[in-house]
């Protein structure tokens, strides 16, 4: 596991060959975060299945319960298997912009 610290986020990648042993290690972390944007870069070369994103959907919704946001970044996900809460983009200036569209709706009171 990779971290970078960014101004308004933490940036966490992986080259690993199994999203089930980054998941393990990632977890075991994630509180580590707690208080943190997270972006979570996936590498694009593993091939996942909807069901391998999905073991971080508990994750990302206790950080948008905590008023923080979770983005995972995959060229390779189908964005449409998943629920408009679940934010799964290409990019990682499109997290970026997500990140962004949250503060604001926070700051909005939404």
């Amino acid at each position: 596991m990779i971290v970078e610290k960014k101004e308004t986020y933490s940036l966490i990648s992986t080259k690993e060959n199994s999203i089930q042993v980054f998941y393990k290690s990632f977890e075991k972390q994630v509180d580590n975060f707690k208080n943190e944007n997270l972006i979570l870069e996936l590498s694009n070369f593993i091939n996942y299945k909807k069901e391998d994103f999905l073991l971080f959907l508990d994750i990302a919704q206790e950080k948008k319960n905590n008023g923080t946001s979770f983005v995972i970044v995959n060229a390779k996900a189908n964005i449409e298997d998943f629920s408009e809460d679940f934010n799964i983009v290409p990019t990682i200036i499109e997290a970026e912009d997500i990140l962004e569209m949250e503060a604001i709706e926070r700051e909005l009171g939404f």
